[in-house]
């Protein structure tokens, strides 16, 4: 009798919120795809999408209620009212209810219906961001004179990388109770017993597991009055030791207000997104390797893919380091991004300079950089002969990018005489210092000869150590070595295999082996769709060798219709990038009218200019 008088009790209380708008009212038979997600703190926990939208929504029934639940709904509510438009909490839209004639259970009529969280976190995944964000509600709430009252783990739900708050007065939990509730018969909520649940909750975040797990309810409230605390798990900051100490203190007045508790968990939030940030450009400006002058679309993507799987935006890091130019490897990075153009145009001049700066505040990795610049002719005159003095100062201090740069200096005889012995012995010391671009190097000398004796073996094992190592160059050697049985048997799928894996990485010579691996069926079937996609991705790249490959399949209708015109363009466009191979397919298409007028002449000086910059074997 009691439990149905409690029942009309609360239903007599909506139907007159309703009534009065007080609460918004949305007829069940307008959700669908309703199904079960859970149990909250009185009943089930359905989601469902209204009049099938792809706006997802939680209904959460009410289940074996009571006065006292009613009072506590009530008030839930009533909270929820004042406190609906932030950001931080579970929004309340309104109420629903089963239809009754089919239902049996009457305590289960009405439904509330709120925001959908599609994920739940629990402590040992937030982070100092989130601490602070949950403080920052707390302090919200507070503001409005609204206690959470019911602070724990559980009630903060994540939704899009957004902390939400839920349940203010449900389902309590000792371990977060002031410990003034268990002393007082009269015991009246302020803003100072939140403080209390958020130390107990600071405790917790630091820990990875619940406070006072194992403990029996009636033994915990003993232990609390005996002023028992958790014990701070060991490499926890200090300061933050302090902050959750102070929050449980037993005397709410000497607890700290939630704006001081604030302050400190952002002071704490700055600190470690400085330091982050400070590791951050460390590993980025070590990602630079400059050793083409054709992969700054690699250089770039790698720069990109590392900031994705940091969570953080080219922007932040770019306006960290604008902000800590005393950090000289914030000026390094502020050089790459304006090489290649992140979070700003590119403007190489621009990066010279920056790399000039750095190098005079004794900043190795600057003056590598600049070493390149000169080699290049990226923002400065091109001079291989100051570009081998900086290589070789940087070699001498012992930085493996600059002892592998100038092996290359000897090899081909940049700024000083081929030395082929010396650049061998380069390739090897760089290697030997864990440079993945020394240890290519030096598979290619043994593969070549250069300043030793031919080895395949040897050259095989080297570039299996270093596509190991993920260098993607390692990656496409080995793959080339499967390919035509160089030191070890032929295996075209393990070929195809090594192109996709260094493609997938974004290195452009990987995607056009790929391409090369659709068009002649070598480890995968022929698909000339597949490779002229791939070379037109390399194209779109800048990439000369993706140009070219794309103007013969213009020429020849690989993966597409014969267009010669195009093809036509497509050579002219790598013969303007001095492309060796460009100026000859330009020289082949002025000889027999491909996509323009025969002109023989034409064609003897574009070959007589490809035997000037060197005749190199197309590959």
């Amino acid at each position: 009798m009691q439990d149905a008088n409690n029942v009309n009790s609360w239903a007599n209380w909506v139907e007159e919120a309703i009534s009065k708008n007080r609460i918004k009212y949305y007829e069940y038979n307008h959700f669908c795809n309703i199904k079960e997600i859970g149990t909250g703190s009185f009943g089930r926990v359905l989601q469902a999408n209204w009049k099938n939208t792809q706006k997802h929504l939680a209904l959460k029934s009410l289940a074996n209620v009571n006065q006292t639940i009613i009072k506590e709904i009530v008030d839930e509510l009533k909270l929820h009212r004042e406190a609906d438009f932030y950001k931080n909490v579970i929004h309340f839209y309104g109420i629903t209810s089963y239809n009754k004639e089919n239902q049996n259970d009457n305590s289960e009529v009405y439904l509330l219906v709120m925001e959908y969280t599609d994920s739940k976190e629990n402590y040992n995944s937030l982070t100092w961001n989130r601490k602070f964000d949950l403080a920052s509600q707390l302090s919200c709430l507070n503001e409005k004179e609204t206690m959470h009252r019911n602070l724990h783990s559980k009630n903060g739900l994540v939704h899009q990388n957004t902390i939400k708050l839920t349940d203010f007065g449900f389902e309590k939990r000792v371990a977060y109770d002031d410990p003034k509730k268990f002393n007082l018969k009269k015991f009246t909520l302020n803003e100072k017993n939140d403080i209390y649940n958020t130390g107990v909750l600071l405790w917790e975040i630091s820990s990875d597991r619940p406070p006072s797990k194992g403990k029996s309810t009636s033994n915990l409230i003993a232990h609390i009055q005996k002023g028992f605390r958790e014990t701070p798990i060991p490499d926890t900051p200090t300061v933050y030791v302090d902050l959750f100490t102070k929050c449980w203190n037993k005397e709410p007045d000497n607890r700290p207000s939630i704006y001081q508790v604030v302050s400190k968990l952002k002071d704490l939030k700055n600190k470690q997104i400085n330091n982050n940030f400070r590791v951050m450009v460390d590993e980025i400006v070590n990602l630079s390797n400059k050793i083409e002058d054709n992969v700054d679309e690699e250089e770039k993507q790698n720069i990109l893919n590392y900031l994705n799987n940091h969570n953080v935006t080219s922007q932040e890091i770019y306006n960290w380091s604008l902000d800590n130019q005393t950090h000289s490897n914030s000026i390094v990075l502020l050089g790459d991004f304006n090489y290649l153009g992140i979070a700003i145009s590119v403007n190489k001049n621009k990066a010279f300079e920056l790399y000039q700066n750095a190098t005079n505040l004794g900043n190795i990795i600057a003056h590598y950089n600049l070493g390149c610049c000169y080699k290049y002719g990226n923002g400065v005159d091109k001079d291989h002969n100051k570009a081998f003095n900086i290589f070789k100062k940087s070699a001498e201090k012992v930085y493996s990018k600059g002892v592998n740069y100038l092996g290359y200096c000897y090899k081909y005889g940049l700024g000083t005489s081929v030395n082929k012995k010396k650049a061998f012995e380069l390739y090897q010391k760089a290697a030997n210092l864990g440079n993945t671009f020394g240890i290519v190097n030096l598979a290619n000398c043994y593969f070549n000869g250069i300043g030793t004796n031919a080895d395949d073996e040897m050259a095989f094992k080297l570039h299996q150590k270093a596509a190991n190592l993920g260098n993607t160059y390692g990656m496409i050697n080995l793959g080339s070595c499967y390919k035509t049985g160089i030191g070890i048997n032929v295996d075209k799928n393990k070929a195809f295999e090594l192109f996709q894996k260094a493609a997938n990485l974004g290195n452009i010579n990987g995607i056009i082996n790929l391409g090369n691996c659709y068009r002649h069926g070598i480890g995968i079937s022929v698909d000339e769709e597949k490779a002229f996609e791939l070379y037109q991705k390399a194209a779109d790249l800048g990439n000369t060798f993706g140009i070219i490959n794309l103007g013969v399949c213009y020429q020849n209708g690989i993966g597409t219709s014969i267009d010669t015109q195009k093809a036509f363009e497509l050579y002219q466009k790598a013969a303007n990038l001095d492309d060796v191979d460009g100026i000859n397919y330009l020289g082949y298409c002025y000889r027999n009218g491909v996509g323009t007028d025969v002109d023989k002449q034409k064609a003897f000086e574009l070959h007589q200019k490809a035997v000037n910059l060197g005749n190199w074997e197309f590959q």
